[in-house]
C-alpha cells in the first residue's frame, strides 16, 4: 500500500510541475487578440494601435516594466488590467508582444 502511494504522490507531483510549466508559455498574441486588440486595433479612447511606431516610440522608451505596471495600474483611459481579468503574466506576455510589433 505504501508503494501505490508514493506512486500517486509522484503522478500528482508531476501533474502539478506540467501545470507550472505550460502557465509560464503565455501567449502573447493569443493575450493581445482577446483582451487588448478590443482598443489597440482602432486606437479607442486614445489608446495607441498596435504596431504603430510613432505612438508606441516614447512609451517603448520608458521599458517594458514601466508599461506593464501602466496597465496593472491603469492609465489615463485604460482602467486597470485594461478592464479585464489578466493575470500579471497575461499582462507581461501581451504587453512584449505589443512592444515587439511595435519596434
Amino acid at each position: 500500500m505504501l508503494r501505490s502511494v508514493a506512486i500517486v504522490v509522484g503522478t500528482l507531483g508531476l501533474s502539478v510541475a506540467i501545470s507550472v510549466v505550460a502557465d509560464d508559455k503565455v501567449d502573447g498574441k493569443k493575450v493581445y487578440d482577446t483582451k487588448c486588440a478590443v482598443c489597440h486595433a482602432m486606437g479607442v479612447a486614445g489608446a495607441p494601435k498596435f504596431g504603430d511606431k510613432v505612438a508606441w516610440e516614447p512609451r517603448l522608451k520608458t521599458g517594458n516594466d514601466a508599461l506593464v505596471q501602466s496597465v496593472i495600474k491603469g492609465k489615463n483611459a485604460m482602467p486597470p488590467r485594461a478592464g479585464q481579468n489578466a493575470s500579471d503574466d497575461e499582462i507581461k506576455a501581451a504587453v512584449a508582444y505589443m512592444a515587439d510589433k511595435a519596434k
